[in-house]
């Protein structure tokens, strides 16, 4: 079994979140259960396993969550790849500007 924290740090690359999000932001993310429509997430794709992304989750669907950016001009989310897997919900950037996400 292996043993994970309860928290861990991202660090965010690209523009597809902008303007929440930017290139180089540092995140704080919790692992739980607990995902609503609207919050930020870290999720992988079904379809893309290799693939760590941060996105918006959209709605719960087949069991795990369709995810899309906050920028609408980059369509690399469940638009391309469908349905995710969450593994934890951002809780705050801590770095370059520290604050709680709206």
């Amino acid at each position: 079994m292996r043993w994970q924290l309860p928290v861990f740090a991202v660090l965010v690359h690209g523009p597809s979140m902008s303007p929440t999000l930017h290139s180089g932001d540092a995140l704080l993310v919790r692992r739980d259960g607990r995902v609503r429509a609207g919050d930020v997430v870290v999720a992988r794709f079904r379809s893309r396993p290799g693939l760590l992304v941060v996105k918006r989750a959209i709605r719960a669907q087949d069991g795990g969550w369709w995810v899309q950016g906050d920028n609408a001009f980059v369509q690399d989310d469940s638009r391309a790849y469908g349905v995710a897997d969450v593994i934890g919900r951002v809780v705050i950037r801590y770095y370059p500007r520290p604050g709680r996400l709206g």
